[in-house]
């Protein structure tokens, strides 16, 4: 047990801060509306029902379609598109699908290859796209989770000011919708951007996501 949990302690760690962070945004969201609540001489609600209406679920899923919009775009703008001395990059004569040599597939494949790594056919096109079809599914799956709850709080609050309610169609031109998006889009590209260069001139001793600290800047594709 103990080899397993430290096999996998990387991808526990983060599912247990995501699992607090989330349980501390729902006491602190509903503290917050039932704040709002109260200042506008409505009633409060309770905690089930919070963490169960639109209001929290809207707010949950336009940060998680962001996330996985990053993702999706690093995967295969990565294939690519490159940056000198980033080892968020390929090397500079690596841009693209690559070779299946150096894939490692079909003929290619090494005795303890995945065995859709082994063939030919639809199976193994699936396979060497399957992150980019997973990460891609989760950011369209929220983003449409996202749209669907926004519009019901959007009608809540329409119908609390005795506004007509709008169908679904309509809250995606809507630029209520687009703000909330594109707020959350702006820093998800500025972050892998900036972490990308900045890649490139600093060092974190140990960490496979920056360079050997005594890499020269210019080093591509390389991780310490």
């Amino acid at each position: 047990m103990r080899r397993l949990l430290r096999a996998n302690s990387l991808t526990l760690v983060f599912l247990g801060l995501f699992l607090l962070a989330l349980f501390f945004q729902a006491i602190a969201g509903h503290a917050a509306f039932n704040d709002e609540q109260v200042g506008h001489s409505e009633p409060t609600v309770s905690f089930w029902n919070y963490v169960t209406s639109s209001t929290f679920a809207v707010a949950v899923m336009e940060n998680w379609q962001s996330e996985y919009l990053q993702f999706t775009l690093f995967i295969v703008l990565t294939v690519w598109l490159v940056q000198k001395g980033s080892p968020e990059s390929k090397e500079l004569d690596a841009a693209g699908s690559e070779s299946d040599q150096r894939q490692r597939v079909g003929g290619h494949a090494d005795r303890d290859s995945p065995q859709w790594a082994r063939v030919g056919d639809l199976r193994r096109r699936i396979y060497e796209n399957s992150l980019l079809l997973a990460m891609g599914t989760i950011w369209i799956a929220s983003w449409l989770a996202q749209s669907i709850a926004g519009v019901s709080e959007f009608n809540a609050e329409q119908l609390a000011h005795h506004q007509p309610k709008i169908s679904w169609a309509d809250y995606l031109v809507n630029p209520s919708f687009w703000e909330r998006t594109l707020e959350n889009w702006q820093s998800e590209f500025l972050a892998v951007g900036s972490m990308a260069i900045f890649a490139v001139y600093l060092r974190q001793r140990g960490s496979p996501e920056s360079k050997p600290v005594g890499a020269p800047h210019s080093a591509t594709g390389i991780e310490g």
